[in-house]
């Protein structure tokens, strides 16, 4: 299952997974940005807790992406906190 945190004023959604499983029984996550365009979507998505860039198409500028980085880095918490069933609380 995603989950939405956010939608930019440009469009762009940011989406988080369930925990998902490797083989190995390592516990991971992606968090997914995506803009859509005329004939598709910009997508870069993350895998946390690695922080690696998993898929990456469309044309996300190299400053975009080390933006994203820093939300998925500082919000690893919260992404995690949602995966594992519990919720984003606003004040």
């Amino acid at each position: 299952m995603m989950h939405e945190f956010v939608t930019y004023a440009d469009g762009t959604l940011v989406v988080s997974s369930d925990i998902r499983k490797k083989e190995n029984g390592e516990e991971y996550i992606i968090v997914s940005f995506e803009r859509p365009m005329e004939y598709g979507f910009d997508t870069v998505v993350f895998e946390l807790p690695s922080y690696n860039i998993v898929e990456k198409e469309g044309n996300f500028s190299d400053d975009e992406i080390a933006v994203f980085k820093t939300v998925v880095e500082r919000g690893a918490g919260y992404f995690f906190d949602i995966a594992r069933g519990g919720k984003i609380e606003s004040s």
